[in-house]
């Protein structure tokens, strides 16, 4: 039997939702092992003073699977 965990992480960047799931999987991946799915949940950007997007974010939801003794 396989057990797997999902963990919520949020990537930003400044030029595009792509790059800020690219972001937050190449972040988790430095410190998860077996990750395996990520699932979009959210996506949101912040909004500087002039009304231009300033960075967009995404929040995912990433299983990886569990190694817990």
């Amino acid at each position: 039997m396989t057990v797997y965990r999902v963990i919520d992480v949020i990537g930003t960047s400044p030029t595009s939702w792509e790059d800020a799931v690219k972001e937050a999987l190449t972040t988790a991946r430095a410190s998860l092992r077996n990750l395996r799915v990520a699932e979009v949940s959210e996506f949101d950007v912040t909004v500087n003073d002039a009304g231009e997007v300033d960075q967009f974010r995404v929040k995912l939801k990433v299983s990886f699977k569990y190694e817990g003794g």
